[in-house]
């Protein structure tokens, strides 16, 4: 009996219980983006400068009334040299800017912007049309995506993950 409560405890002491997690994940997603519509307008202004050495002024430029539809205008300054024989510089310099637009704001329909002001730096984004565009994720992990119209986006993708320790 001695013997056998002797190896019994041998036994018991030598095999110990494995241990061990071991994790499984499996993620899925679809994402599906449609574009907005966007627009950003920057309207330039009219401006104009002189500068000059050796120069003196008789009349000075001026810009125009502004009044929608039409050019704001710009009268040149009148000039002359200060003193007769020495150097001199000059320069004059001018920007006509945007008109008063008739169109301020605009409607969206259907994703798309029909019409825009115009000024000197625009960005227009046209809107997404979803059109057909769809996904669909299955028991098995099966993804299905279909594409859409302009302006779309569809990203699926299965993650499977194997942890053991």
């Amino acid at each position: 009996m001695r013997r056998f409560l002797f190896v019994s405890c041998l036994t018991f002491f030598a095999v110990s219980p494995a241990s061990a997690d071991i994790t499984h994940a499996i993620k899925s997603s679809i994402s599906l983006t449609v574009d907005g519509a966007a627009s950003q307008s920057i309207r330039q202004p009219s401006s104009f400068s002189v500068s000059g050495s050796n120069v003196t002024l008789g009349t000075a430029p001026k810009l125009g009334t502004l009044t929608s539809g039409t050019a704001l205008g710009y009268t040149p300054g009148v000039y002359s040299i200060t003193t007769a024989g020495d150097s001199f510089s000059y320069s004059e310099s001018y920007l006509e800017g945007d008109d008063v637009p008739a169109l301020l704001s605009t409607t969206v329909t259907g994703g798309v912007v029909p019409a825009l002001p115009t000024f000197s730096n625009q960005t227009v984004t046209s809107g997404g049309t979803a059109g057909t565009l769809a996904g669909t994720l299955a028991t098995d992990g099966a993804l299905t995506i279909t594409a859409g119209g302009a302006g779309t986006t569809a990203i699926g993708q299965v993650i499977q993950e194997l942890t053991i320790r």
